[in-house]
């Protein structure tokens, strides 16, 4: 099995406003305003649908039926035993043309207890782009203690300036990477695009619907009440040593290592910049080129080489055996835990 080239896969009608960035960086896609994410090798549908959300192949198949046909080919076999026909991963490509609402996502023990669902929702955000800023904004965790009693209130009454700014603001630019523990709090500034890992699934509660007609309040709480979903939020605030531990900047190294270790559990990310040849392990990826041009070549399959471009997206499937990046280019390299 091949190294796959994958088009943008970009969801319609999505409550915020988005989708620039993805055009920009991909130099295709949709030209919608509400289509800010790019679902990367996505076996992972959005919240409340069946099939949208779901990469499909050249030949009509969902990634999702492939990778069930052939898991070992796609996953490796040391994957199958741990987890089965499922990738452990989601990748996207996020363009925000507005700031995006406050929210948060629950973990895996809650997602089990109240939400029918295996995984909860850890990610992680790797800035490629602040708009054609020197920087851009995000708001990540609480920067104080704060009583649940008014984070209630606040949502009850829809004091969103009030949401944020118990919020701690964070100043990024690319290059950054930030990792974002399920439970916290977050929302993202205007203009920014980025590279997205997160757990298979798309679980968020919503703290802020008011200013998104999109957004349905009814299912702002991924139809829990309000005190159960607000049990999934983590009130610890994130100050000094602990804030600097989840945002980062990757070393100038031909392959640097992305996220702190804490991520391990859920998703790795590198930064592959060659000055020579790099080689890399089997197993499955995402590739995301991000600026300059160069070449992939594999070892299983008989062997081959393709091109890489900025914007190109590739799925490499476990089977395509050793991959080498060469050439002025770099790469995102995104895979699941344990590869």
């Amino acid at each position: 099995m091949r190294p796959i080239a994958l088009p943008p896969n970009q969801p319609a009608d999505r409550p915020y406003r988005g989708g620039a960035g993805i055009l920009a960086l991909r130099g295709i896609g949709s030209t919608d305003d509400h289509v800010p994410e790019d679902f990367v090798a996505s076996t992972t549908t959005v919240h409340g649908s069946d099939t949208v959300g779901l990469t499909v192949l050249d030949d009509g198949r969902t990634l999702r039926d492939a990778i069930a046909l052939d898991p070992i080919g796609y996953l490796g076999e040391d994957h199958v035993t741990r987890h089965g026909v499922d990738t452990g991963l989601l990748v996207k490509i996020l363009s925000t043309g507005e700031r995006l609402f406050n929210h948060f996502h629950p973990g895996g023990d809650f997602a089990r207890a109240h939400l029918d669902s295996p995984r909860g929702k850890t990610e992680a955000w790797l800035i490629t782009d602040t708009g054609g800023a020197d920087r851009g904004t995000v708001w990540l965790g609480f920067r104080e203690p704060v009583d649940r009693r008014d984070i209630r209130k606040w949502v009850t009454e829809q004091d969103t300036a009030a949401l944020l700014a118990t919020l701690n603001e964070v100043t990024v630019e690319a290059g950054d990477w930030l990792y974002v523990p399920a439970g916290t709090p977050h929302s993202i500034g205007s203009g920014i695009t980025l590279v997205e890992l997160q757990e298979p699934s798309d679980l968020s509660i919503i703290l802020e619907y008011a200013p998104f007609p999109a957004l349905d309040p009814e299912a702002a709480f991924l139809g829990l009440d309000l005190d159960t979903a607000l049990d999934a939020l983590d009130l610890t605030p994130l100050t000094g040593t602990e804030l600097s531990a989840l945002h980062g900047h990757p070393e100038s190294s031909p392959r640097a290592r992305l996220l702190p270790g804490a991520a391990d559990r859920f998703f790795h990310a590198e930064l592959v910049a060659p000055t020579l040849p790099v080689t890399l392990e089997p197993g499955f990826a995402v590739a995301v080129v991000i600026d300059g041009t160069g070449s992939l070549a594999w070892a299983g399959d008989g062997g081959g080489t393709m091109s890489l471009s900025r914007g190109d997206v590739i799925l490499v499937p476990h089977s395509a055996g050793s991959t080498v990046v060469d050439g002025p280019v770099r790469v995102i390299r995104c895979t699941p835990a344990g590869v």
